[in-house]
């Protein structure tokens, strides 16, 4: 199912823009943007398919429809031993606008936000655009220890909330129920909004262990707002398709007041809703393979990249994203992914405080969500390249 054989070239030239296939040159491999090359799971074209051949595509309800909701409740109930109400979730366009829509409930001018360093764009945007501060925490990769009273420390009369990006993109870390334990009572100890990005959380590679944050119920529960999305586990980016939970229901008033849908100017297509729900309830094997095979190009890539003169990299424990040291080249992190690009033909994210922030300097990212004959080729490149210089 995750061979080369089933990664349709032809086709992602055609339509795997945001950086991908068919926004590079010919002959250039993206592993760039983290979207998988290969075709979803068949079941969700089947109900997609099921669900429109009648020909009737209606306004569904402002928050959401009953199969979606009771479907991401059982997942995360089942799944993440979250007890999750349907009435305290709703569907959004994407988990980018999910995590937005959190800041906009929850901030406002003036106050401050901790996201950290490393870490996707999106977190610093969505505080920014708000005119909120975002401040940035430094978290190691792997298992290094976080610093927690550093945390603590950064949080002032004007913080309103902790960002959480769990598994963590771009370093792949996957926090412990310790560590998770330890953030979730500082927030509870100043009375802050614990933001939980999830959209990660099904790519978890062994012998390593997901727990979303809410689980740990109490307090922590209460303080917390949980986003996700089925682009990275199902490859369903096009259909723009997330869900935001709260375990407090004065949370998901503020939530689904912000989010507009009740005015109909906002609001999420119920194709992607019946395709999620879908992928929740019917594709987990074809999610199992699909790990399975992101565990081995996470061993390929980790392996290869530790190999290229002047390039570390520590092993992603979750995503199927690696985040490559190359200070040992003497180049930079635009340099490097110039050179690569131009030379290599392989298009890479490089750590720019654009991206991650400005503990990203100094890196390059690299997704490996394709077929293994792709990779190697790239990997193959990426080495003679950098080998050369």
């Amino acid at each position: 199912m995750f061979e080369k054989t089933t990664v349709n070239l032809k086709i992602l030239r055609e339509r795997a823009y945001n950086l991908r296939w068919a926004t590079v040159p010919e002959g250039v491999i993206p592993l760039t943007a983290a979207d998988p090359d290969f075709p979803s799971a068949p079941q969700i074209a089947e109900a997609i398919l099921n669900f429109t051949k009648e020909r009737y595509l209606c306004y569904g309800p402002p928050d959401g429809l009953p199969y979606f909701k009771e479907s991401v409740a059982k997942f995360f109930e089942e799944k993440r031993q979250l007890s999750c109400s349907p009435s305290l979730l709703f569907p959004v366009d994407s988990a980018a606008f999910g995590i937005y829509l959190i800041c906009k409930a929850f901030l406002n001018k003036g106050d401050e936000a901790i996201i950290f360093d490393p870490v996707d764009f999106l977190f610093r945007y969505s505080v920014e655009t708000l005119e909120a501060t975002a401040v940035p925490f430094q978290i190691p990769a792997g298992s290094n220890v976080v610093d927690f009273e550093k945390l603590e420390s950064l949080i002032s009369k004007k913080t309103r909330m902790i960002c959480l990006c769990n598994p963590l993109n771009p370093t792949g870390k996957v926090f412990t129920k310790a560590e998770l334990m330890q953030l979730g009572e500082i927030a509870v100890k100043h009375n802050l909004i614990i933001l939980s990005d999830e959209i990660w959380s099904d790519i978890i590679f062994a012998p390593h262990v997901y727990t979303s944050i809410a689980s740990l119920g109490g307090d922590i529960a209460q303080h917390t707002v949980t986003v996700t999305g089925f682009s990275k586990s199902y490859g369903l980016a096009g259909l723009r398709i997330g869900a935001v939970l709260a375990s407090n229901p004065e949370h998901y008033k503020k939530l689904i007041d912000a989010s507009l849908h009740n005015s109909t100017i906002h609001g999420a297509n119920v194709i992607g809703q019946i395709a999620a729900a879908t992928a929740l309830n019917h594709c987990q094997q074809w999610l199992g393979d699909f790990v399975a095979h992101l565990q081995q190009m996470k061993d390929l890539c980790v392996t290869e990249l530790n190999s290229i003169q002047g390039v570390q990299c520590t092993a992603p424990e979750g995503c199927y994203v690696a985040f490559a040291n190359i200070t040992g080249t003497g180049k930079t992190s635009t340099q490097v992914h110039e050179l690569l690009l131009n030379q290599a033909k392989v298009a890479v994210v490089p750590g720019l405080k654009q991206w991650f922030g400005e503990g990203a300097e100094g890196y390059i990212r690299l997704s490996f969500a394709t077929s293994e004959e792709i990779l190697k080729e790239a990997l193959h490149r990426i080495k003679k390249t950098l080998n050369s210089k």
